[in-house]
């Protein structure tokens, strides 16, 4: 046998050899139910179950991986807290669906603590989300706030998706970078900014101006809204200033994603935090 098809000693941490068993830990789930609200959170693809392995701060239940994925962990040296099981691709497929892209890795994990609103640092940006409930846009929107170093992302305990699933897979890795800070009323928790000290810029393409012409200041919260219905009246009441994305083409709105990217790059910029 030639040391290329010699399989590898996987080992967690502490030493102990991975073991492979036969079942896999995990029972098959409807596609449809990635978590419930009082379950684990589902974790895979290879950025998001990396991420949350070299996260101290997040507890993992289960982890079943594929021997191409265990291998790969251990030539990166990527220590595992627990004894994973070893099973086909096919065995996480019947647990996703064929169409997640799962790279080999899963892992149940159990949910991060959300700070609160007055836990957050008084500086640099951070985003609150009103009703955005697409998880795949809320995953890429985590994504950019990790680029950006966003300080915290605030959003609603209802009218928003599960921190897990799609949106974990969306956001690569960066549900591990952001907190994440859930609340039950979004006009309260405007409040609480704006008397913390939070310039509370919310955008919509009514705004009275244009977001780059807006003075901005530190700490400074940037609030999106549901593609379609935008901010929520209250919402708009609550923030200090309501500011439009301006764009030369002939298309002039983003989808919300995109839109937290530019909104992002025109905060950073003006506030001196790209260098």
């Amino acid at each position: 046998m030639s040391d290329r098809d010699r399989k590898p000693p996987f080992r967690r941490a502490g030493g102990k050899p991975f073991e492979k068993g036969r079942k896999s830990g995990f029972r098959p789930a409807r596609r449809d139910r990635e978590a419930s609200p009082d379950g684990p959170v589902i974790l895979y693809g290879w950025h998001t179950v990396a991420a949350a392995l070299a996260n101290p701060q997040r507890t993992i239940r289960k982890l079943i991986l594929t021997e191409n994925a265990a291998r790969r962990l251990a030539d990166e040296n990527i220590e595992i807290s627990v004894t994973p099981e070893i099973v086909r691709p096919s065995v996480i497929d019947q647990r996703l669906g064929p169409d997640a892209v799962h790279q080999g890795l899963l892992a149940e994990a159990e949910p991060l603590p959300s700070p609160d609103i007055e836990d957050l640092t008084q500086e640099g940006i951070v985003l609150v989300l009103d009703q955005i409930t697409d998880p795949h846009n809320v995953g890429a929107i985590m994504r950019s706030a990790a680029a950006f170093a966003v300080k915290a992302i605030v959003t609603t305990a209802r009218h928003s998706p599960e921190a897990t699933g799609v949106l974990a897979k969306s956001a690569s890795g960066a549900l591990e970078m952001v907190p994440l800070v859930t609340v039950q009323n979004l006009a309260r928790a405007l409040n609480q900014l704006n008397d913390l000290g939070f310039l509370t810029v919310g955008l919509d393409s009514e705004g009275t101006e244009a977001l780059g012409a807006v003075t901005l200041r530190q700490p400074l919260a940037l609030v999106l809204g549901a593609e379609g219905k935008g901010l929520r009246q209250l919402t708009r009441e609550t923030c200090s200033v309501v500011a439009r994305l301006d764009m030369p083409g002939e298309i002039k709105s983003l989808n919300v994603s995109n839109a937290a990217v530019l909104a992002l790059y025109i905060g950073a910029s003006k506030l001196g935090l790209m260098g």
